[in-house]
């Protein structure tokens, strides 16, 4: 079991990619690993034929653990064996899917052979699984068999002592949990773990809260200015939060830092998470050192990253490190949002969505102005109120000037 961030200890083997005997190449997906960050693809190292798995799917095991077997090639009685497998199996043909999709078609017991992938190179996504599930539901039931219904009693009927029939017996009473009838849903490894580590962050992170309005027309007219579909890379309001972000960090870098055991972390790079909602839950991947590049750079990282995070390729490099985080739940009509900080960081910025409303100018006279809600989640181990106010309102200049976040 490969170790995938600085804080795993243990990770459920969700899928085997290879049958016992199969030949695989440097690079071939050999098993799926899911911890509470991501479903990761493991790579083979070098050429082998896959032997026997130790782990079952579904089984979670201690980083560093045995997994499985494979044969390198150096002969022995073990690699022998393998051989005579893998001359009756014919070479495994892994159909591109996205490791939730592949979860989901499991569970609702759905051949991926009946799936009609959506995706790149006819990936399949888990909305490709959902929709073989709706055709199964909205499908027209079977008509019923006929009852054969007893013959009508006659006069000559004798009378007899036989005790009347049973009643039938009522259908069972669904499930309960508590006083509410319902569907148990287990949670899968990775929500687990998710679960425990936001529940630990908010009760060891002693969280504080900062927010400010940013005044943001200048911004809006900038964007629509540069919104060109046929233009790469795809800017979007996002990636002028982002460089807005790394920014501020480079002109306050005494804040850039997080809380060990030891003693505060003083990061050398502007790294910025960005929140992606994606089929397998919130995934973080970081943009490298935001603040020194360039808005087009910026998004070309974030969009490439984005895109990964959504195919459920990320690997843990892509989602360690950074202080801190940007959600955005503007596009979700929310006017803010208080963020929990992600595990490992000291801060996460939450990102409402624009408002338009009537502000007194220099002269007292109604302005109309349009603005977003940022509110700064803090660790207040490591920041306190003074420093987290001066780092949001250097957000706040940058996104009312926003031109200067266009270069390096």
């Amino acid at each position: 079991m490969p170790k995938l961030g600085l804080t795993m200890t243990e990770g459920a083997l969700v899928e085997w990619t290879l049958a016992p005997g199969a030949r695989f190449s440097a690079g071939d997906c050999v098993f799926v690993v899911e911890n509470d960050k991501a479903a990761t693809e493991v790579a083979a190292e070098s050429d082998g034929v896959m032997g026997a798995p130790l782990v079952a799917v579904g089984q979670t095991v201690p980083v560093g653990a045995v997994v499985g077997h494979w044969d390198d090639g150096v002969p022995s009685i073990t690699s022998a064996a393998v051989a005579d497998v893998a001359e009756a199996t014919p070479t495994t043909a892994r159909r591109p899917v996205t490791p939730f999709a592949r979860r989901l078609a499991r569970e609702h017991q759905i051949a991926l052979a009946d799936v009609t992938g959506s995706g790149p190179r006819g990936r399949v996504r888990a909305r490709d699984v959902e929709a073989v599930m709706k055709a199964r539901t909205s499908a027209p039931a079977p008509a019923p068999a006929p009852v054969a219904l007893p013959a009508p009693a006659t006069a000559s009927a004798k009378v007899t002592n036989r005790a009347p029939a049973a009643a039938p017996s009522p259908p069972p009473a669904p499930a309960t949990l508590g006083t509410a009838a319902g569907r148990l849903q287990p949670f899968t490894a990775a929500q687990q773990a998710t679960a425990a580590r936001l529940t630990a962050a908010k009760q060891d992170i002693p969280h504080f809260y900062l927010a400010r309005e940013a005044e943001v027309s200048s911004l809006l007219e900038l964007c629509a200015k540069l919104k060109d579909p046929e233009t790469e890379p795809r800017l979007t309001l996002n990636h002028f939060f982002v460089a807005a972000l790394g920014r501020a960090l480079r002109a306050l870098p005494e804040l850039n830092r997080i809380w060990t055991p030891q003693g505060a972390l003083v990061l050398d790079r502007s790294d910025v998470g960005v929140a992606v909602h994606t089929e397998h839950g919130l995934r973080v991947p970081i943009v490298r050192d935001a603040g020194r590049l360039s808005l087009v750079n910026l998004a070309r990282q974030a969009n490439t990253l984005a895109e990964r995070a959504r195919a459920g390729r990320l690997g843990a490099d892509d989602m360690a490190g950074g202080a801190i985080t940007v959600s955005n739940a503007g596009m979700h009509g929310l006017t803010a949002m208080t963020s929990i900080i992600v595990p490992g960081q000291s801060m996460i910025l939450g990102v409402g969505s624009v408002r338009e409303l009537f502000r007194p100018d220099a002269r007292g006279q109604p302005a109309l102005r349009r603005e977003i809600s940022l509110v700064l989640s803090l660790d207040h181990r490591v920041l306190d109120g003074v420093g987290g106010a001066a780092l949001l309102n250097q957000i706040v200049d940058g996104l009312a000037h926003p031109t200067r976040l266009l270069f390096d």
